[in-house]
């Protein structure tokens, strides 16, 4: 069985009032709003921390010549 935590949270009138007009034209609650909208927060955050750690790894394998899968092949068999 889910549970529910309930939290109050402020938000500026003009927010509140785009938040409310957004759940009546979606047929959603105001608390299925939000939660869809911290969902897609959650899901940008960690689509940018995978690209920037895959740019980290990405830098790193061109510093040691590693550029194709053949490259990464030999380099691993050292």
């Amino acid at each position: 069985m889910a549970t529910a935590v309930k939290k109050t949270i402020s938000l500026p009138p003009d927010l509140a009032e785009e938040i409310e007009m957004m759940a009546a034209e979606e047929g959603k609650t105001l608390s299925a709003v939000v939660q869809d909208a911290l969902r897609t927060t959650r899901k940008e955050r960690l689509r940018k921390e995978f690209y920037q750690i895959q740019g980290y790894w990405s830098r790193k394998a061109k510093e040691k010549g590693i550029l194709t899968e053949k490259d990464l092949e030999k380099y691993l068999k050292k």
